[in-house]
């Protein structure tokens, strides 16, 4: 596979040459945990233009659709483990799967009301 031209990082007024959109010096790391500062991470082209397509052709259909013995064409590639606003669990390929909508939306409102029931016990 051919490597990505170099571009200049996405930090404004940062000069430096980059393959994955931000230097080394300015990447986003998991001190931002706020999910605005994070939400932005799916628009950067690691995501766009590596990570989400790569998975897709990986695997085509979706996961647990498999595991009910149907075969269902994935359009959401989702992270296993959620990353939380960490950059290193956000760009992990083995922490990622192919799901359909279906099933991403269900498994994403599972965990969210999870992580409510766990902010309610404290």
């Amino acid at each position: 596979m051919a490597q990505r031209p170099l571009r200049p990082c996405r930090h404004a007024g940062c000069a430096a040459l980059t393959r994955e959109g931000w230097c080394d010096k300015h990447r986003p790391t998991h001190q931002r945990r706020s999910s605005a500062a994070w939400h932005a991470w799916y628009n950067l082209p690691i995501w766009t233009d590596r990570l989400r397509p790569d998975q897709l052709l990986r695997e085509p259909f979706c996961r647990e659709c498999a595991a009910e013995g149907k075969r269902t064409k994935a359009t959401v590639v989702d992270h296993i483990q959620p990353h939380r606003g960490e950059w290193s669990r956000f760009v992990d390929v083995s922490n990622l799967q192919s799901l359909c909508k279906f099933h991403h939306d269900r498994k994403t409102a599972l965990e969210q009301a999870r992580d409510r029931r766990e902010v309610r016990a404290f």
